[in-house]
């Protein structure tokens, strides 16, 4: 699906990837509803995009929310047309404790904006989405599903949860209109521990270069690609490339490798 003209639902769309998917799905010619629980990261993405001549309404929504995912459809209409695409990459990490140390509010929350917001936000959009003449949906789910990070195990279940409902979706709309992209990024240069109120272990920095670090603008532009090629499937970054192969072939060997480098981010 060519997404120039069309109209697209972003999710986390204030900040890091979210933003430049705005950016990026605007210099193709897509108009995008931007969703946020941020009204002041959505007006900096939009103004960023109004600089480019794109058309961006901004909707401050909290996807964990029922009544309001319920509503999102019929607003957005009202103020763009009818949705040709959803691109659900709104999500937060846990704080980065064993999972003998996370408390149930944390690991709930997690779930909530990283699997249960999504669910919804498919929920609300799908039936409008079966009446395009062609439609996508692209569900942003994270290395951490097949890679387990030490500290970020409900994290990674959340994205597991994603990507076998994804994998999911994409069976049952065969044959359909709709179109059904899993992404699963590695490191990614945002602040996604700021932006889920998480503070980082003072020591968090000596591990850094160790990971090559994927900048946003890549990322959003690969996920756009992905859902023009209608690819029901893309890593993002050589970490997220290389862990997906070592996890195949050896699961334990992955495991343990991730574990020695990520083991001083614990707290």
């Amino acid at each position: 699906m060519k997404v120039n003209g069309k109209v697209v639902v972003v999710t986390g769309a204030g900040n890091g990837m979210g933003r430049e998917l705005t950016l990026e799905l605007v210099r193709r010619g897509a108009k995008v509803a931007a969703v946020d629980m941020r009204a002041e990261a959505l007006t900096e993405a939009q103004t960023l995009a109004a600089k480019l001549g794109g058309t961006v309404e901004c909707f401050t929504v909290d996807i964990t929310d029922a009544q309001s995912v319920a509503a999102l459809p019929e607003l957005i209409s009202q103020k763009l047309g009818a949705v040709d695409a959803l691109i659900n990459n709104a999500g937060i990490i846990q704080p980065f404790v064993k999972v003998i140390d996370l408390e149930l509010a944390a690991a709930a929350r997690v779930m909530a904006v990283n699997f249960t917001g999504p669910l919804m936000m498919v929920k609300a959009f799908l039936p409008g989405l079966l009446t395009r003449p062609v439609a996508h949906i692209l569900n942003v789910s994270s290395m951490g599903a097949y890679a387990p990070v030490p500290g970020q195990s409900v994290y990674g279940a959340s994205k597991a949860a994603v990507m076998l409902f994804t994998e999911g979706l994409f069976s049952e709309l065969m044959g359909t209109n709709v179109g059904v992209t899993v992404v699963f990024p590695g490191a990614i240069a945002t602040n996604i521990a700021g932006n889920s109120g998480i503070d980082m272990p003072a020591d968090a920095s000596a591990d850094a270069p160790k990971f090559k670090m994927t900048l946003p603008t890549v990322a959003a532009a690969k996920m756009v690609d992905a859902i023009e090629a209608n690819k029901p499937r893309v890593t993002i970054g050589s970490d997220a490339t290389m862990l997906d192969r070592i996890t195949r072939i050896n699961p334990i060997y992955a495991a343990k490798m991730i574990a020695k480098q990520m083991g001083s981010l614990l707290k």
